[in-house]
């Protein structure tokens, strides 16, 4: 019996309704830690080069970390893995809330899911059984309808509904996997991936808990975090959840707006955190185990009435339906988030692709008769709260926007896609690459498109940082701090080492507020001493980074066989264009130092001119078997 893991994965033919048990030995769980890294394994073998990401060939993994239902906070977040149909290379995706931590104790680590169902169908998962159910009552639901009705027919209310939404069910690019109605795999359209299956959902409900190697060592771990938590940099995501930072963000100019012309927003006050909990916060609300508690839960019953089933908007929900659109309505913002949770759409994408619709506007590339009427301006709430329902529904506009900025721009024509800001056709998270310029090079370079959670950011590693920080970073050899606009060698080495500890986080399937190198609740040593303690290994920092670089490597081995090179490591024009007011007021980033950055990146990472994983590098990570498919 192994220790924290199921050995166990489940193994699903949609096309001929087949389900099989796989075990896979300890070494495979040992040598990718579970989530991502166990995923890219199955799909690098199982999807054919340059498949359609909406085709049945396709396949999606869910997988839970080694580490995930283990009794402490952080540990329970769920990995979606497949053809990305917005980026089209590889997706990666993950989420939290209580789906993960149930899903282990439902007897499985992983799910490979092949094919397309003749018709909506959902998987039950419970106490090691699994079947394929008829999803007709809950196909066109949206997810808070949806998950009753699944819970209704299983016949529990503990039961945990992940699913997607009607936008994953008519196939928008942008359109994620949701839990809990909040819980979003949100990133690189994995909701229309399994919309393109026929999949509904995945309910589950088990019981037996992981056998753990030390669960006095885990115990004596979650009670330092409980002991410790007000005196942490998470003790904020208590108080104002995600979105307590943007004054920060305003203050450095790096609150993206209107579009990304600005780096400051004047109705930033009016969207904050402490705003929230002074006005709409109904209460604070958490995952399975976590005593952090960050996540918002909002109820309004004026102008816009928000469904508090919904949750309540984080950060990067509150600047791209907000601050990118030029929206200093908090109400109008917390109602989007509603419509997003509820119709299943990345809040992220969809609003950067409402802020660029508008910018369309503005530049006279769309008009009223391309928006049923709406004066798309920045600024505009309610046609903001529009266009978001047309894109959940794929009504009107919302049919070519549901496609992302990158296809929309296309449609458009007339230089709209000079206003496209996106990386690997992945709309841009809300953090300024002008501001924190290591952002320039990771969101150009990451295999799944622009993601602001792949490594650690600038502000952290500047010289005004606090001891911990410069201490923790210490650790893995980041011990020359750097100014957040700097991009040398020694910037691109503490951007390539810190995201070799967020892969293996991506891997292990820890929440990257509670876990990691900087200013979380709990640091790196400690997180060797967990993953000791849950599954008996006597493992190291170093094996865990090697875990990391080994995913990272086989992100960018999928891409490159899909034929993806360093030319497809580009960021928008708009980042080599200054902004536009406060403390990044005429700052732009350096192409050639970008340039520059990028070759020493690869070079760092053991690839080739082209960021293609060499030979020598695979073998050095024990994937020799990758070479061959290059």
């Amino acid at each position: 019996m192994p220790f924290g893991y199921a050995g166990r994965v489940l193994h699903v033919d949609l096309t001929n309704s087949k389900l099989e048990i796989e075990q896979p030995p300890e070494a495979f769980y040992r040598k990718y830690m579970g989530g991502s890294g166990l995923a890219l394994d199955y799909l690098l073998r199982l999807i054919p080069p340059k498949a359609d990401p909406l085709g049945p060939e396709n396949v999606l993994v869910l997988s839970v970390g080694v580490l995930t239902g283990a009794p402490i906070g952080g540990l329970s977040r769920v990995m979606a893995n497949a053809k990305s149909p917005l980026t089209g290379g590889i997706g990666d995706s993950q989420g939290g809330g209580y789906w993960p931590a149930e899903f282990r104790f439902s007897g499985f680590d992983a799910i490979v899911i092949s094919g397309k169902a003749p018709r909506p169908v959902y998987l039950w998962l419970h106490d090691g059984e699994y079947e394929l159910r008829d999803a007709g009552n809950a196909w066109g639901k949206v997810t808070g309808e949806a998950e009753q009705i699944l819970r209704d027919e299983v016949g529990d209310p503990r039961a945990q509904v992940l699913q997607i939404g009607p936008a994953g069910e008519k196939r928008a690019r942008i359109a994620c996997i949701v839990n809990m109605s909040t819980r979003a795999c949100g990133r690189t359209g994995m909701g229309a991936v399994m919309g393109s299956k026929n999949l509904k959902a995945v309910v589950v409900r088990g019981r037996a808990r992981p056998e753990l190697a030390d669960p006095d060592k885990l115990k004596e771990l979650a009670q330092w975090g409980r002991e410790n938590l007000e005196d942490s940099g998470v003790w904020g995501l208590r108080l104002n959840g995600t979105a307590g930072g943007i004054d920060a963000l305003q203050r450095e100019g790096a609150l993206p707006t209107r579009n990304w012309t600005s780096g400051v927003f004047e109705d930033w006050t009016k969207i904050w955190g402490q705003t929230m909990t002074d006005t709409i916060l109904k209460e604070n609300d958490t995952c399975y185990a976590c005593n952090v508690r960050c996540k918002r839960v909002v109820e309004t019953k004026d102008t816009w009435a928000v469904d508090p089933l919904y949750g309540g908007p984080e950060y990067e929900t509150l600047a791209a339906l907000g601050s990118y659109c030029g929206v200093g309505d908090l109400a109008a913002i917390a109602k989007a988030n509603e419509l997003c949770n509820k119709y299943g759409l990345d809040t992220i994408s969809c609003g950067a692709t409402v802020a660029f619709a508008m910018d369309c506007y503005e530049h006279g590339i769309l008009s009223a008769a391309d928006t049923d009427g709406l004066e798309l301006r920045f600024g505009n709430a309610e046609a903001m709260v529009k266009t978001v329902e047309m894109i959940g529904t794929r009504t009107g506009l919302g049919q070519v926007l549901a496609e992302g900025s990158t296809r929309a721009a296309k449609r458009f024509g007339k230089g709209a896609e000079n206003l496209v800001v996106t990386g690997h056709n992945q709309e841009f998270p809300a953090h300024e690459p002008r501001a924190k310029r290591s952002l320039a090079l990771i969101y150009a370079v990451n295999p799944f498109g622009a993601d602001h959670m792949s490594h650690e950011h600038d502000f952290g590693y500047r010289p005004t940082a606090g001891q911990e920080n410069k201490d923790n970073l210490g650790m893995i050899g980041c011990l020359e701090p750097q100014h957040a606009r700097s991009l040398g060698p020694a910037k691109v080495r503490f951007a390539l080492q810190t995201e070799y500890i967020y892969s293996a986080l991506d891997c292990l399937g820890t929440c990257m507020f509670v876990w990691g190198p900087t200013w979380q609740l709990y640091h790196l040593d400690q997180l060797v001493e967990c993953v000791r303690a849950v599954t008996g290994w006597k493992t190291s920092l170093w094996e865990l980074m090697t875990v990391g670089e080994r995913r990272l490597n086989l992100l960018r081995a999928y891409n490159a066989r899909e034929g993806m090179t360093s030319a497809d490591d580009q960021l928008p024009a708009r980042m080599f264009t200054p902004a536009v007011g406060g403390a990044t007021d005429g700052v732009a980033v350096d192409r050639a130092e970008w340039e520059e950055a990028k070759r020493t990146y690869y070079k760092l990472a053991g690839w080739t001119e082209d960021g293609v994983p060499t030979e020598s590098k695979l073998a050095e990570l024990n994937l020799e078997w990758v070479a061959e498919l290059l």
